[in-house]
């Protein structure tokens, strides 16, 4: 009994619900560098912030509203996919200070950004950011040509102070995935036929594990599948408005 009430004390620690009028949704997770606050805009359009630094993951103006979100410090772009892409957004978040990075591919559509690569590692204001391989690997527009190939789009790994945030982007359960250590937050995306059924995130997040999962870019997939997976695991699934 005393390790339960020890475990939920510490889990109500490291997050506490935030909401701002206005804005959408988010969470706040404790981090040794200050609060983070996740806010999920909608699909695969996410807002960090840490001490006023502002980063977007895959920012996209049919995914949410944006008339009252800050300004970019960073964005993260996946892919060149129109669901993760939208330029003209960008340019509107943008500062003239402000960092992109992106895929080759989305390149074209935004010139001032900086291509990662994946394994490309980059330190922007003492955030850490790694680009994660994210493909498909059983499911394919034709025979050979899976939606998204292999060592073309990124996911990205966040390091806040002492937390590790994990957006997937648009892949499968890739071995690369299965074998990620200490993530305290993951984003997983969780519909077909472009990305993962819940089996196929449940079998993920039971090899690496992480803290929170936070399926996302999930269409009319019945989240409640991913729940019943991993009920008696150690992650904490959490259900946001992500379709």
């Amino acid at each position: 009994m005393t390790e339960r009430i020890i475990a939920f004390l510490t889990i109500m620690t490291m997050t506490v619900p935030s909401f701002s009028q206005g804005n959408p949704a988010s969470d706040r997770l404790t981090s040794s560098a200050g609060n983070i606050e996740m806010n999920f805009i909608g699909h695969g359009s996410l807002m960090f912030s840490l001490n006023n630094f502002i980063v977007y993951i895959d920012p996209v103006r049919s995914m949410g509203k944006y008339d009252n979100m800050p300004k970019a410090d960073l964005v993260l772009v996946t892919h060149e996919h129109g669901d993760h892409l939208d330029a003209s957004l960008i340019k509107d978040l943008s500062k003239p200070e402000t960092i992109i990075f992106c895929n080759v591919a989305s390149l074209p559509k935004i010139p001032s950004a900086q291509v990662m690569q994946n394994g490309d590692k980059k330190s922007v204001d003492g955030i850490e950011v790694e680009a994660f391989p994210a493909y498909n690997i059983v499911n394919m527009r034709a025979p050979g040509q899976p939606f998204h190939p292999k060592g073309t789009g990124n996911g990205y790994i966040i390091t806040f102070g002492d937390k590790r945030i994990y957006v997937a982007g648009d892949t499968e359960n890739t071995p690369e995935m299965k074998a990620l250590k200490n993530i305290d937050v993951a984003f997983l995306p969780m519909n077909l036929p472009y990305t993962m059924t819940p089996a196929m995130v449940a079998d993920a997040a039971m090899a690496f594990k992480p803290k929170i999962l936070y399926p996302y870019h999930y269409g009319d997939t019945n989240t409640s599948e991913i729940i019943d997976l991993l009920k008696n695991t150690t992650t904490e699934v959490r259900i946001r408005d992500l379709k």
